[in-house]
């Protein structure tokens, strides 16, 4: 329903010059980042539900009244998802601990969300990169290695 309503119609002209003697239209989704960010927002603003019966119909309704009623577009949960900071192999997850952090970023690759207040260390690494690459005719690219230090942040 989501990449229905965002269907947008494109056109293109077919003619001498430039004219539009023919016109050729087709209907095609939103962009994948613009899909994603609508998802996200509606993620980020999911009702909790809980399930009741009235007159033998099962309704879905809000957990906490002082909240307004989710409408047809909205997610809805029943359940809080697990903790995803723990280790927790029943349910599939790995935790933070030891996961590579962004110590200069707010979103959720930055250390503060992403290590759960647990902190981090920050450590120099050297690493191996490809540099000083060279097309040769024809057609293969040769490069050689070189190292870099960089500091690389990790979850405690």
């Amino acid at each position: 329903q989501l990449l229905e309503r965002n269907m947008k119609i494109q056109c293109k002209c077919h003619g001498v010059s430039g004219s539009c003697e023919l016109k050729t239209c087709w209907r095609s989704i939103a962009s994948f980042r613009i899909i994603g960010e609508i998802l996200k927002e509606k993620f980020d603003n999911a009702h909790e539900v809980t399930q009741k019966k009235r007159r033998g119909r099962r309704m879905l309704l809000p957990r906490y009244q002082k909240f307004k009623p989710h409408t047809d577009t909205d997610l809805v949960y029943l359940k809080n998802s697990p903790d995803y900071c723990d280790f927790d192999m029943q349910r599939g997850s790995l935790g933070t601990h030891g996961r590579e952090c962004n110590p200069n970023s707010d979103n959720v690759n930055g250390c503060n969300i992403m290590c759960c207040n647990r902190g981090f260390i920050t450590r120099k690494e050297k690493r191996v990169e490809r540099c000083k690459c060279k097309f040769h005719w024809c057609c293969y690219v040769e490069c050689e290695e070189c190292f870099r230090e960089v500091q690389v942040s990790t979850c405690n």
